[in-house]
Protein backbone atom coordinates (compact mmCIF):
# COMPACT_ATOMS: atom_id res chain seq x y z
CA UNK A 1 0.00 0.00 0.00
CA UNK A 2 2.79 1.90 -0.10
CA UNK A 3 2.67 3.14 3.73
CA UNK A 4 5.62 4.17 5.73
CA UNK A 5 6.25 3.81 9.56
CA UNK A 6 7.41 7.03 10.10
CA UNK A 7 6.25 9.50 12.69
CA UNK A 8 3.67 11.53 12.51
CA UNK A 9 4.55 14.67 10.60
CA UNK A 10 2.44 16.97 12.59
CA UNK A 11 2.44 16.03 16.09
CA UNK A 12 0.91 18.76 17.99
CA UNK A 13 -2.56 17.97 15.75
CA UNK A 14 -5.32 15.86 17.23
CA UNK A 15 -5.05 12.18 16.57
CA UNK A 16 -1.67 12.91 14.96
CA UNK A 17 -0.50 9.22 15.77
CA UNK A 18 -3.33 7.62 13.60
CA UNK A 19 -2.24 9.00 10.72
CA UNK A 20 0.40 6.80 8.43
CA UNK A 21 2.22 8.61 5.69
CA UNK A 22 1.81 7.22 2.29
CA UNK A 23 3.66 7.96 -1.11
CA UNK A 24 2.28 10.25 -3.47
CA UNK A 25 1.31 7.06 -6.20
CA UNK A 26 -0.22 5.13 -2.73
CA UNK A 27 -3.43 6.66 -4.20
CA UNK A 28 -3.17 4.70 -7.89
CA UNK A 29 -2.81 1.48 -5.67
CA UNK A 30 -6.02 2.34 -3.70
CA UNK A 31 -8.11 2.58 -7.36
CA UNK A 32 -6.38 -0.71 -7.99
CA UNK A 33 -7.46 -2.48 -4.84
CA UNK A 34 -10.93 -0.54 -5.59
CA UNK A 35 -11.28 -2.25 -8.71
CA UNK A 36 -10.66 -5.61 -7.75
CA UNK A 37 -13.46 -5.62 -5.11
CA UNK A 38 -15.49 -4.14 -7.59
CA UNK A 39 -15.11 -7.43 -9.94
CA UNK A 40 -15.17 -9.53 -6.85
CA UNK A 41 -18.97 -7.94 -6.25
CA UNK A 42 -19.65 -7.15 -9.36
CA UNK A 43 -23.35 -7.02 -9.12
CA UNK A 44 -23.64 -5.60 -6.08
CA UNK A 45 -21.50 -2.85 -6.87
CA UNK A 46 -23.10 -2.41 -10.55
CA UNK A 47 -26.34 -2.39 -8.82
CA UNK A 48 -25.64 -0.13 -6.24
CA UNK A 49 -24.30 2.81 -9.04
CA UNK A 50 -27.61 2.23 -10.68
CA UNK A 51 -29.20 3.57 -7.81
CA UNK A 52 -27.60 6.64 -8.37
CA UNK A 53 -27.64 6.45 -12.33
CA UNK A 54 -31.27 6.52 -12.48
CA UNK A 55 -31.92 9.41 -9.41
CA UNK A 56 -29.64 11.37 -11.58
CA UNK A 57 -31.41 10.49 -14.47
CA UNK A 58 -34.70 11.72 -12.70
CA UNK A 59 -33.45 14.63 -11.53
CA UNK A 60 -32.17 16.10 -14.85
CA UNK A 61 -35.54 15.70 -16.56
CA UNK A 62 -36.82 17.58 -13.59
CA UNK A 63 -34.49 20.20 -14.12
CA UNK A 64 -35.46 20.36 -17.89
CA UNK A 65 -39.56 20.17 -17.38
CA UNK A 66 -38.48 23.01 -14.69
CA UNK A 67 -36.40 25.42 -16.71
CA UNK A 68 -33.89 25.12 -14.31
CA UNK A 69 -30.87 24.00 -16.69
CA UNK A 70 -28.74 26.46 -15.03
CA UNK A 71 -28.63 24.26 -12.22
CA UNK A 72 -26.74 21.52 -13.88
CA UNK A 73 -23.15 22.60 -13.65
CA UNK A 74 -24.02 23.57 -9.75
CA UNK A 75 -25.44 20.10 -9.08
CA UNK A 76 -22.80 18.00 -11.20
CA UNK A 77 -20.46 19.87 -8.42
CA UNK A 78 -21.80 19.64 -5.49
CA UNK A 79 -22.30 16.05 -5.62
CA UNK A 80 -18.65 16.18 -4.53
CA UNK A 81 -20.08 17.12 -1.80
CA UNK A 82 -22.34 14.52 -0.56
CA UNK A 83 -19.81 12.02 -2.49
CA UNK A 84 -18.70 10.34 0.49
CA UNK A 85 -22.13 10.04 1.91
CA UNK A 86 -23.33 8.37 -1.43
CA UNK A 87 -20.82 5.76 -1.46
CA UNK A 88 -21.29 4.82 2.48
CA UNK A 89 -22.76 1.71 1.59
CA UNK A 90 -19.90 0.92 -1.13
CA UNK A 91 -16.97 0.97 2.05
CA UNK A 92 -19.59 -2.00 3.48
CA UNK A 93 -19.20 -4.20 0.20
CA UNK A 94 -15.53 -3.78 0.69
CA UNK A 95 -15.50 -4.21 4.47
CA UNK A 96 -17.59 -7.31 3.34
CA UNK A 97 -15.21 -8.84 1.05
CA UNK A 98 -12.01 -8.08 3.86
CA UNK A 99 -13.52 -10.38 5.86
CA UNK A 100 -15.30 -12.85 4.28
CA UNK A 101 -18.93 -11.60 4.41
CA UNK A 102 -20.60 -12.59 1.56
CA UNK A 103 -21.60 -8.76 0.06
CA UNK A 104 -25.27 -7.60 -0.47
CA UNK A 105 -27.30 -5.42 -1.77
CA UNK A 106 -29.19 -4.86 1.17
CA UNK A 107 -26.42 -4.77 3.52
CA UNK A 108 -25.07 -2.14 1.37
CA UNK A 109 -28.07 0.16 1.85
CA UNK A 110 -28.04 -0.37 5.66
CA UNK A 111 -24.56 0.45 6.45
CA UNK A 112 -25.43 3.35 8.37
CA UNK A 113 -26.80 1.20 10.98
CA UNK A 114 -23.39 0.08 12.37
CA UNK A 115 -22.73 3.43 13.72
CA UNK A 116 -25.94 5.44 13.33
CA UNK A 117 -26.02 8.85 15.12
CA UNK A 118 -22.65 10.20 14.16
CA UNK A 119 -22.88 9.08 10.12
CA UNK A 120 -26.59 10.62 10.01
CA UNK A 121 -24.93 14.00 11.83
CA UNK A 122 -22.28 13.61 9.06
CA UNK A 123 -25.33 12.96 6.32
CA UNK A 124 -26.79 16.33 7.92
CA UNK A 125 -24.09 18.51 7.55
CA UNK A 126 -22.95 17.23 3.71
CA UNK A 127 -26.83 17.59 2.76
CA UNK A 128 -26.25 21.57 4.21
CA UNK A 129 -23.71 21.71 2.65
CA UNK A 130 -25.13 21.06 -0.58
CA UNK A 131 -28.22 23.08 -0.55
CA UNK A 132 -26.20 26.01 1.40
CA UNK A 133 -23.93 25.67 -1.97
CA UNK A 134 -27.18 25.49 -4.32
CA UNK A 135 -28.28 28.86 -2.60
CA UNK A 136 -25.30 30.39 -3.42
CA UNK A 137 -25.22 29.21 -7.05
CA UNK A 138 -28.35 30.09 -7.74
CA UNK A 139 -27.69 34.11 -6.24
CA UNK A 140 -25.29 34.06 -8.54
CA UNK A 141 -26.76 32.88 -11.67
CA UNK A 142 -29.88 35.58 -10.96
CA UNK A 143 -26.99 38.71 -10.44
CA UNK A 144 -25.33 37.10 -13.80
CA UNK A 145 -28.33 37.07 -15.99
CA UNK A 146 -30.83 39.56 -15.27
CA UNK A 147 -33.39 39.14 -17.80
CA UNK A 148 -33.84 35.32 -18.39
CA UNK A 149 -37.36 34.56 -16.64
CA UNK A 150 -39.63 33.18 -18.86
CA UNK A 151 -36.92 32.04 -21.29
CA UNK A 152 -37.63 27.89 -22.41
CA UNK A 153 -34.75 25.21 -21.81
CA UNK A 154 -33.21 25.35 -24.80
CA UNK A 155 -32.58 29.02 -25.13
CA UNK A 156 -31.44 28.89 -21.46
CA UNK A 157 -28.95 26.29 -21.92
CA UNK A 158 -27.85 28.30 -24.85
CA UNK A 159 -27.42 31.37 -22.42
CA UNK A 160 -25.31 29.40 -20.02
CA UNK A 161 -22.88 27.86 -22.10
CA UNK A 162 -22.74 30.34 -25.01
CA UNK A 163 -22.55 33.73 -23.91
CA UNK A 164 -19.68 35.47 -21.76
CA UNK A 165 -22.24 35.90 -18.79
CA UNK A 166 -22.88 32.07 -19.03
CA UNK A 167 -19.40 31.11 -18.83
CA UNK A 168 -18.47 33.86 -16.10
CA UNK A 169 -21.03 32.23 -14.20
CA UNK A 170 -19.83 28.58 -15.09
CA UNK A 171 -16.10 29.80 -14.13
CA UNK A 172 -17.51 31.52 -10.85
CA UNK A 173 -19.62 28.73 -9.70
CA UNK A 174 -16.60 25.99 -10.48
CA UNK A 175 -14.10 28.07 -8.49
CA UNK A 176 -16.75 28.44 -5.58
CA UNK A 177 -17.94 24.83 -5.75
CA UNK A 178 -14.13 23.71 -6.11
CA UNK A 179 -13.36 25.59 -2.67
CA UNK A 180 -16.28 24.15 -0.87
CA UNK A 181 -15.58 20.46 -2.04
CA UNK A 182 -11.66 20.82 -1.04
CA UNK A 183 -13.10 21.91 2.51
CA UNK A 184 -15.50 18.62 2.67
CA UNK A 185 -13.08 16.51 1.17
CA UNK A 186 -10.47 17.07 4.03
CA UNK A 187 -13.15 16.75 6.91
CA UNK A 188 -14.77 13.71 5.30
CA UNK A 189 -11.92 11.77 3.38
CA UNK A 190 -11.67 8.99 6.01
CA UNK A 191 -14.56 9.97 8.39
CA UNK A 192 -17.04 7.29 6.84
CA UNK A 193 -14.88 4.63 6.37
CA UNK A 194 -13.83 5.55 10.24
CA UNK A 195 -17.40 5.40 11.41
CA UNK A 196 -17.86 2.19 9.93
CA UNK A 197 -15.19 0.42 10.89
CA UNK A 198 -15.41 2.29 14.52
CA UNK A 199 -17.30 2.87 17.52
CA UNK A 200 -16.26 7.00 17.50
CA UNK A 201 -18.16 9.75 17.16
CA UNK A 202 -18.23 12.50 14.35
CA UNK A 203 -16.13 15.00 15.77
CA UNK A 204 -13.50 12.33 16.07
CA UNK A 205 -13.63 10.69 13.16
CA UNK A 206 -13.24 14.49 11.07
CA UNK A 207 -10.76 15.76 13.20
CA UNK A 208 -8.94 12.16 12.67
CA UNK A 209 -10.07 12.54 8.62
CA UNK A 210 -8.09 15.88 8.87
CA UNK A 211 -4.92 15.12 10.42
CA UNK A 212 -4.58 12.64 8.02
CA UNK A 213 -4.99 14.64 4.99
CA UNK A 214 -2.71 17.30 6.05
CA UNK A 215 -0.27 14.96 6.80
CA UNK A 216 -0.17 13.52 2.98
CA UNK A 217 -0.88 16.38 0.65
CA UNK A 218 0.59 14.95 -2.34
CA UNK A 219 -1.06 12.13 -1.89
CA UNK A 220 -4.38 13.77 -0.92
CA UNK A 221 -4.27 16.22 -4.13
CA UNK A 222 -3.39 13.29 -6.56
CA UNK A 223 -6.70 11.20 -4.68
CA UNK A 224 -8.63 14.40 -5.43
CA UNK A 225 -8.05 14.48 -8.79
CA UNK A 226 -8.84 10.62 -9.16
CA UNK A 227 -12.02 11.19 -7.76
CA UNK A 228 -13.07 14.26 -9.59
CA UNK A 229 -11.55 12.32 -13.42
CA UNK A 230 -13.92 9.49 -12.03
CA UNK A 231 -17.27 11.63 -11.35
CA UNK A 232 -16.41 13.74 -14.52
CA UNK A 233 -15.76 10.66 -16.90
CA UNK A 234 -19.41 8.67 -15.27
CA UNK A 235 -21.53 11.75 -15.69
CA UNK A 236 -19.51 12.52 -19.27
CA UNK A 237 -21.26 9.44 -20.81
CA UNK A 238 -25.21 10.48 -19.68
CA UNK A 239 -24.84 9.84 -16.32
CA UNK A 240 -24.45 5.91 -16.50
CA UNK A 241 -20.48 5.92 -15.92
CA UNK A 242 -21.63 6.24 -12.74
CA UNK A 243 -22.72 2.74 -12.59
CA UNK A 244 -18.68 1.76 -12.80
CA UNK A 245 -16.89 5.05 -11.46
CA UNK A 246 -18.81 5.52 -8.45
CA UNK A 247 -18.11 2.16 -6.79
CA UNK A 248 -14.88 2.10 -8.65
CA UNK A 249 -14.36 5.82 -5.98
CA UNK A 250 -16.40 4.06 -3.21
CA UNK A 251 -14.03 1.02 -3.13
CA UNK A 252 -10.76 2.88 -3.53
CA UNK A 253 -11.90 5.74 -0.56
CA UNK A 254 -12.20 2.10 1.55
CA UNK A 255 -8.42 0.95 0.74
CA UNK A 256 -7.40 4.86 1.28
CA UNK A 257 -8.89 4.59 4.67
CA UNK A 258 -7.18 0.84 5.46
CA UNK A 259 -3.75 2.38 3.99
CA UNK A 260 -3.56 5.63 5.75
CA UNK A 261 -5.67 5.48 9.41
CA UNK A 262 -4.09 3.46 11.81
CA UNK A 263 -6.23 2.35 14.98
Amino acid sequence: MAQTDAAAPYPGRPFADRAAQVAATAPFAWLAAGARDFRAAFGTSLGYGMIFVLAGIVLTVALLIANLVYLFVPLATGFMLIGPAATLGLYAISRDLETGRQPSLRHALQAFRANPGPMLYVGAALLGIFMVWLRMAQLTYALAFQDTIGLDAHSLLYTTLFTGEGRAFLAITMVMGGVMAALVFAGTAFALPMLLDRPVGMAEAVATSWTAVGANLPAMVVWAALLVALTVLGMAVGLVGLAVTLPLAGHATWHAYRAVIRL
